[in-house]
């Protein structure tokens, strides 16, 4: 499984749709383990695109501080889970807190 997140200065991004670059991040759902994480720049924000972009680089989840609903059914509409209102912390700490179910969500921190 791969999980993405917006990143800014190496931690999570709390505006999704403007981050530079993401964190992919494979895991081992069943062992609860990070196997790899890449970081890539993100392309040109461009509404729209980064739902599919994502899906192309075979995201299946993606944890943001904020994003806008629009956004969030673009996501749907590609088979990718939405997790919305995380604490701007590193990668790791997320994906490691989502794995053990212990990730805490908050307010889409997204004002549209």
């Amino acid at each position: 499984m791969k999980i993405a997140l917006p990143l800014a200065n190496g931690k999570l991004a709390m505006h999704f749709g403007h981050c530079e670059q993401f964190a992919l991040v494979d895991v081992d759902p069943a062992a609860k383990k990070i196997l790899l994480r890449e970081d890539v720049f993100a392309p040109p924000h461009e509404p729209g695109l980064l739902p599919r972009w994502l899906a192309e680089r075979g995201a299946k989840l993606i944890i943001a501080g904020g994003m806008g609903q629009r956004a969030q059914g673009l996501f749907a509409e590609q088979g990718i889970e939405v997790v919305i209102g995380a604490p701007a912390e590193s990668p790791e700490v997320l994906v490691a807190a989502y794995l053990d179910g212990t990730l805490q969500s908050g307010d889409n921190l997204c004002d549209h």
